[in-house]
């Protein structure tokens, strides 16, 4: 059963119980969009509708970040943890490195996206790299880039290109990329190749992984921005329900 985000819908599925989700849907070659949904996300879906729009007709929409995560136990959810990007990319890989079906990754500066499937290649032999490219280029391309994609016979598409920019190519040229599944993963591809460093399992499991990249990346403040804005929206929203209730008592 979703749950709602300030107007966004949120699958509250475990990585255990996504990562099955997914194979199932690139076993039935649904050409599914697969949201990892943030805090960020979440703001930025407030004032642009037609990305809200493409959040709530994704296939699967996941927890991804600790603001969204509080919020959904808030609201009845029994999420024991986010499923982040990077986690998925890795489970997702380990999975279908016994199945057989291939992997493309897309996104990243050049030469990261392919750094990042030639380290999980070296983790999992048997992985299935169906080509990589980075995520510089004109939107003008982005067709011939989906029917690349295409031809290389990819089931599983992750796309590291930031967002909104992920999911709205997503929405736009999965079905041209003949993917069965395509997945936004923001900055994963910079973790995986190693470039960039993941916060220690401690931090993680704290919810204080956004504190250490923000320690670790002082010019990332402006983005955290959006997470005592996240806060200020749920209070707002709060305010205006118990309002609304009180009216209706009356």
């Amino acid at each position: 059963m979703s749950v709602d985000i300030l107007g966004c819908r949120l699958d509250p599925l475990d990585a255990d119980a996504a990562v099955e989700a997914i194979v199932q849907l690139a076993d039935a070659h649904a050409g599914a969009v697969v949201v990892t949904l943030g805090t960020e996300m979440v703001v930025y879906a407030q004032r642009d509708t037609r990305f809200r729009a493409v959040i709530n007709s994704a296939a699967l929409c996941l927890c991804d970040t600790v603001g969204v995560l509080a919020l959904a136990r808030k609201r009845g959810a029994t999420l024991r943890q986010r499923v982040t990007g990077v986690e998925l990319v890795e489970r997702l890989c380990a999975r279908v490195a016994q199945t057989g079906q291939s992997v493309y990754f897309l996104g990243g500066a050049p030469g990261v996206a392919a750094q990042a499937a030639a380290r999980l290649q070296a983790r999992l032999p048997q992985l299935r790299i169906a080509g990589t490219r980075d995520g510089y280029f004109e939107p003008e391309r982005s067709g011939q880039i989906a029917e690349e994609i295409a031809r290389s016979g990819a089931a599983l598409l992750f796309v590291g290109m930031g967002s909104p920019r992920q999911e709205f190519w997503l929405a736009e040229w999965l079905g041209t990329s003949a993917a069965g599944v395509g997945l936004g993963v923001g900055g994963s591809f910079d973790v995986l190749s190693g470039r960039v460093a993941r916060a220690p399992a401690a931090w993680r499991r704290l919810g204080l992984e956004w504190l250490y990249r923000l320690v670790s990346e002082p010019s990332r403040w402006r983005r955290q921005l959006a997470l005592p804005y996240f806060l200020w929206l749920v209070l707002r929203e709060g305010r205006s329900t118990r309002r609304t209730g009180s009216k209706s008592v009356i």
